[in-house]
This record gives C-alpha cells, structure tokens and sequence, in this order.
C-alpha cells in the first residue's frame, strides 16, 4: 500500500471516526462523555499515526532486511510520545480516570490497528516479489 492510498483511506476512516465522537459531543447536552480538549488529543493520535506509518514505510523501502526493526522503532516510538502525551494531559487537566482511558485506548488501538494493517499489506506485497 503505497502512502498515498494509505493516506487517503486513512483520512476517510478518521473522518468517519471523527463524525462518530463528534454526533457523541452533540447528542451529550451535559458533556458529561467526551473528556476536556478530546480533539486535541484526537489529532494528536492521528499525526503521530502518520508520522510512525512514514518512518516506518521509509524504512521498509530503504532497506528489507531492517524492515522489522523499522516497524517495531516506529511503533515504540509512538507509544513512547502517546505516553508523554498521557502524561502532560494528566498533569494540566483534571478527568475522570475511566472516561479518558477509554477515550485515548480507543483512539490509540484503532489508529495503531490501521497502521499495523498497512504495515501488514506492504509486507506481504515483498513477499509475493
């Protein structure tokens, strides 16, 4: 999958995403659901996706023998950052510990499961070669 399909598939499935917490805002007269600044850390999940989706496809072109080590650099790296993210939200805004690790699992897993998915169709495309 090249980085453009991956790209154009990727923003259609976070703007259906995206269309889904933002009918969950609206419907939420009391905005009891949705934590305190959630698009920021919804933009955050989806540029740290592409980011690790980029670094990882580079270097999977460069070099096929250190593909593996590329994916798996790439994914602890956005892990690392989503922690630190986690961390400094948790420290400025208060929130209910349930609803915002709901909240940011979702959106890291599902994120994290296209770009692995991506990752995967790349690799079995170097297999069939």
């Amino acid at each position: 999958m090249s980085f453009l399909r991956f790209f154009l598939i990727f923003v259609v499935i976070s703007f259906v995403l995206g269309l889904v917490f933002y009918s969950i805002e609206i419907l939420d007269e009391k905005n009891v659901f949705l934590i305190p600044k959630f698009w920021v850390m919804f933009g955050f999940q989806f540029f740290i996706t592409l980011i690790a989706y980029s670094i990882s496809l580079f270097g999977m072109k460069k070099d096929p023998s250190t593909a593996t080590f590329t994916i798996i650099g790439a994914i602890t790296v956005k892990m690392l950052f989503s922690m630190g993210f986690v961390l400094a939200y948790l420290l400025k805004i208060n929130v209910n510990g349930v609803f915002f690790a709901v909240q940011f699992f979702s959106l890291y897993f599902l994120f994290t499961a296209f770009e692995v998915y991506g990752l995967l169709c790349n690799l079995r495309h170097q297999n069939k070669t």
